[in-house]
Order: C-alpha cells, then sequence, then structure tokens
C-alpha cells in the first residue's frame, strides 16, 4: 500500500523558521524606533517646536570664519550647512592625500635596511599612535601655533609667512584663459594615454624598444605648447600673499584652526597606515624577494615593481577603514574652534532648537562620504585583486 506523503508544519519547518524570525525582529526593530520618533515628535509639538526642515529657509545670523564658497550671516541655515559640509570635505580630502603619502613613507622606512631611519620611524610610530588624537590637536594647536609672533611679526621665508593666525603662501589664480587650457589639457591627456597604450602594444608585439613613456610625455608636452600658442598666456596667475593693516591679503591663508585640525589628524591616522603597509609588505612571500634580486633588481625598484603592486591588495580594505575613520575624526575640529559640519551644526542647533533635524543631516551627511569613499575604495580593490581563471 502507498504510504501518504505528511507534509511538516511551517512553525516546525527549518526553511520558513529562520525567515519568520527575521520578519520578526524587522518588525520590532520598526517599532521601536517608530515608537521613539513618535515620542521626539510629541515632546517637540508640547515645546512649539514642529518637526521639519523648514527652518533652514530661515537666515542664519551668525558668521562663519572660513568658507571656500561666498558666506554672509544674512544667508540661510542651508547655506551655512552647506559650508560646514565643504570645510569638512576640505578636511577629509587634504587630510586623506597627505595621510597616505605620510603613511606609505614611513612603513616603508620601518623596514630599512639603515638602522637610524628605522628607529625613527617606529618611534615616531609608537609616540603617536599612542597619544589621544584630541591631545595631539590641542598640542598643535595651543602649544605650536598659537606661540607663534603676531601678524605683523611673522615669520617669513620668501614669499612664505608664518604668524599665530596661521599661514599664508603664494597660490595660483584662475584668469581668462584658464578653460582653454584646461580642455586642451585634458585632450592631450587623453591622448597621451593612448599613445602610450599603443606604443605599449606595439613593443610586446615586435619585441623591440618603443619608449611608451617618453612617447606620452611628449604628447602631453605638444599639447600645452598647443595651448600656449592658442592664448598667448600661462593657464594661471600667482597671486602672492601681501600684508595688510591687519592680515595678509592675496595668496592662500591656511588659518591656525585647519592647520592644528589638519596636522593632529593626518600624523595621528598616518601611524595605523604606516603599520598597515608594512605588515602588507612583510606579508608578501619572501621567494619574490629573493627573484627580483636574483636578476639584480635595485631596492628601490624591486619595492616599486615587485613588492608594493603584491603588497596593496592586502593594504587597501584596512587603509579605507582608517580613510574613513579620518573624515569622522574631523569632527574634532570643534574643539580648536575650526567650523566644520559639527561646529556649524551645533550653532545652527542652539539658535533654532531644531536638534532632531539637525543631528539627521549630521548623520546622512557622514554616511554618505563613508559610503562614497567605500565605493571608490572597493572599485580599486577590485582592480588590483588577481584574476583567476
Amino acid at each position: 500500500m502507498r504510504e501518504s506523503k505528511v507534509s511538516t508544519p511551517f512553525w516546525r519547518d527549518n526553511r520558513i523558521l529562520p525567515v519568520l524570525f527575521q520578519i520578526g525582529f524587522a518588525i520590532l526593530v520598526v517599532l521601536f524606533f517608530g515608537y521613539l520618533i513618535s515620542n521626539a515628535i510629541n515632546g517637540l509639538n508640547r515645546l512649539g517646536i514642529n518637526f521639519g526642515f523648514q527652518f533652514l529657509r530661515r537666515t542664519a545670523s551668525f558668521n562663519i570664519a572660513e568658507s571656500l564658497i561666498d558666506y554672509q550671516p544674512t544667508d540661510t541655515y542651508a547655506r551655512a550647512m552647506i559650508v560646514g559640509v565643504l570645510n569638512t570635505l576640505r578636511i577629509a580630502v587634504i587630510g586623506i592625500i597627505l595621510t597616505t603619502v605620510l603613511g606609505v613613507s614611513v612603513g616603508i622606512a620601518r623596514l630599512s635596511n639603515n638602522w637610524l631611519v628605522r628607529k625613527l620611524s617606529g618611534l615616531y610610530i609608537e609616540v603617536f599612535r599612542n597619544t589621544p588624537l584630541l591631545v595631539q590637536i590641542f598640542i598643535w594647536y595651543f602649544a605650536v601655533i598659537l606661540p607663534l609672533p603676531q601678524v605683523q611679526d611673522s615669520y617669513s621665508m620668501g614669499d612664505f609667512y608664518f604668524n599665530n593666525r596661521g599661514i599664508a603662501i603664494p597660490w595660483f589664480t584662475a584668469n581668462s584663459h584658464t578653460f582653454i587650457w584646461v580642455i586642451i589639457s585634458i585632450i592631450g591627456l587623453v591622448s597621451a594615454v593612448i599613445v602610450w597604450k599603443y606604443q605599449l602594444n606595439k613593443q610586446l608585439k615586435l619585441g623591440t624598444k618603443r619608449f611608451p613613456t617618453l612617447w606620452a610625455i611628449t604628447t602631453l608636452i605638444i599639447s600645452f605648447i598647443l595651448a600656449w600658442l592658442v592664448t598667448q598666456s600661462g593657464p594661471v596667475h600667482i597671486s602672492r600673499p601681501e600684508l595688510g593693516n591687519f592680515n595678509f591679503s592675496g595668496g592662500l591663508r591656511l588659518s591656525a584652526e585647519f592647520l592644528a585640525i589638519l596636522a593632529g589628524l593626518v600624523i595621528y591616522t598616518a601611524t595605523y597606515i604606516a603599520e598597515i603597509v608594512r605588515a602588507g609588505i612583510q606579508s608578501v612571500n619572501k621567494g619574490q624577494t629573493e627573484a627580483a634580486q636574483a636578476i639584480g633588481l635595485k631596492s628601490s625598484t624591486m619595492m616599486r615593481l615587485v613588492i608594493l603592486p603584491q603588497a596593496v591588495r592586502i593594504i587597501i580594505p584596512p587603509i579605507t577603514s582608517q580613510y574613513l575613520n579620518l573624515t569622522k575624526n574631523s569632527s574634532l575640529a570643534i574643539a580648536v574652534g575650526y567650523q566644520e559640519l559639527v561646529g556649524v551644526g551645533n550653532t545652527s542647533l542652539n539658535q533654532s532648537g531644531h536638534a532632531i533635524e539637525i543631528i539627521l543631516i549630521m548623520i546622512v551627511v557622514y554616511l554618505t562620504l563613508s559610503l562614497i569613499t567605500s565605493l571608490f575604495m572597493n572599485i580599486f580593490n577590485k582592480k588590483t585583486q588577481l584574476v583567476e581563471r
């Protein structure tokens, strides 16, 4: 006789139970946060504060010392928050570039055959990695920059001036022909890449020296010459700082607050990147080093062409975390009065009373910056991975 198939009840089915538990947990999370949001909105209503972002259209009525765009106290809270975001981006982008250069250099120096270089780089890492970041920022601001002389008595090195308000250096300013230079330079750069690839492929096919790099550089130089012939001027003018009654005008001026937070972030984060680079280099198989030495490569060439390209696959993921930390740690700039996102947000919060909305803006901005950084680093990580057959 044929046996009837008995189906397992869904509350005992191991395929369905995990899904039900996840759905139940998601519902509880939504209800929990819904309760918190509802409670917060009711509390704001009792205080006479309506939840919403309409306040961003109101006049901010406070000054921001440094801004990458035009800003006046008569502008809106929305424009003030944009200034804060741009100031955060300024720290993050410059900080990531400088900390990468310093961290990679110190990481390689940690493995140097020179005893003095190896010990000094190790001392740098141990001292700055084991000192709190906020303390380092205070030291740079209160002990290094503020004791510098007044503006009128600035230390000078040519057109570079150092005082307790920061530094003033020569900088580039656009002229009427800058846009033409940019267009022709982009065309030249694209052409140089195409020529380089063409000559490289030809070199591999024919087995003869074609000097692809020299061809690419020549192509780029020709584009610059063409741009000069068309415009009869350079791409930019150089603006030099000049001392006025109260401060310098012209050139590029970097405030004491910006320098303190930048120095603190770069020097602190570079210690972690240095250790990541050191560990990545040491993880490369010793056979690779021995093979490079056997064919007579110099130490610098071996590091550039053999060791680092293999180590970078291991280095990128933990370095990404350090980039994210640097961006988020830029919020400590409020301690020395540099008005980035958190500084501007706190001032707006105290004046408007819209705490939840401003904190939500901060969360969204930092989350967006972190996701964008992770996206670019993940793309770069995929480009460096070994392609398996």
